[in-house]
């Protein structure tokens, strides 16, 4: 019999945990080819948008459309910071960054709260003066109409490859590049009764609904940068989550207890590092056995999770009722 007082086990996954699916969720090259799918369907479309919504500004001189306009604008940047950020993060760990390159999502998350916040001040700013000036006519709405139906259909595309991509991926970039055509939809639904409105002498609705666009736009990045700084300080998953891996853990016949629970995320990879409680007495083959199986079964619930078990004598103290 072996007695131990610490033993530090970290396996490297099975080849089938690197491959297995679990609750929609998929690992390895799968994971990175829907990633790099999502980034360049974005930048692709805001391409297309900023082209097609400069045409059709300089036709109407709408001010909900230059909106919109500079909104796609600000899309496309942050898509490529998207793009990078993404290139980065599924980068493999090196030498000099052990965990990987995951949280190269949350500071490109940062990037685009800055771009939509710089973005709806200068909108916001802009519809006032527009508001106290002289009523500005607009033409041409029938093509400005036209250039919104292709954009809202655009956009529809995008956001249902999107959402795809962060149902299997969980990927945070893409969530907040996602939320950005989120914000476009509704701005491209104004814009055509922005349009409609002036098309039938209401010219103010233009600059009202250019305001409204601007606050929301404020109020949803609120959140979303949020979010992100929590993720950057090493925010611990959702206690549902945690209360799953502790029953996992606890389901291995032999695993006496668990504590010292600690999780955090770097990009869609969750670390998670947790002590079982095993018999003092147990074997060290035993022992290095059984934290594998209570790893699996961790894994069988988060098929991406980096796992450490952290094995411990049998102690009254540790034990959980």
């Amino acid at each position: 019999m072996i007695n131990y007082t610490r033993l530090f086990i970290n396996q490297e996954s099975t080849e089938q945990d690197s491959t297995k699916h679990n609750n929609g969720k998929i690992v390895s090259e799968e994971k990175n080819r829907l990633l790099k799918l999502a980034t360049y369907a974005s930048v692709t479309t805001a391409s297309i948008l900023i082209i097609a919504k400069l045409i059709a500004w300089f036709m109407t001189g709408s001010m909900s459309l230059m909106a919109t306009l500079l909104d796609s604008t600000m899309d496309i940047l942050a898509s490529l910071i998207t793009l990078f950020a993404v290139r980065i993060a599924i980068t493999p760990a090196d030498h000099d960054h052990r965990f990987g390159h995951g949280k190269a999502e949350h500071l490109a998350v940062l990037a685009q709260s800055a771009f939509i916040a710089g973005s709806a001040i200068a909108l916001i700013l802009h519809a006032l003066d527009r508001m106290t000036g002289d009523a500005v006519i607009l033409a041409n709405e029938s093509a400005g109409m036209i250039v919104m139906v292709f954009s809202l259909v655009a956009t529809l595309v995008l956001l249902s490859i999107q959402r795809y991509v962060i149902k299997k991926t969980n990927s945070a970039a893409i969530k907040s590049d996602s939320l950005h055509y989120q914000v476009d939809l509704l701005t491209n639904l104004a814009v055509l009764a922005a349009l409609v409105g002036s098309s039938f002498g209401y010219q103010q609705v233009d600059n009202i609904l250019a305001l409204a666009i601007g606050i929301f736009m404020l109020f949803s990045v609120r959140t979303l940068a949020w979010e992100a700084i929590q993720q950057l300080m090493d925010q611990s998953l959702p206690d549902e989550d945690l209360a799953e891996i502790e029953r996992r853990a606890l389901t291995i016949d032999g695993v006496l207890g668990i504590h010292d629970v600690k999780t955090r995320v770097s990009g869609s990879i969750p670390f998670i590092q947790m002590h079982l409680d095993l018999a003092a007495d147990l074997p060290l083959t035993q022992a290095h056995d059984l934290g594998a199986l209570a790893k699996r079964a961790v894994l069988s619930y988060l098929p991406e999770a980096d796992v450490i078990v952290h094995l411990d004598p049998e102690r009254p103290e540790n034990i959980r009722e």
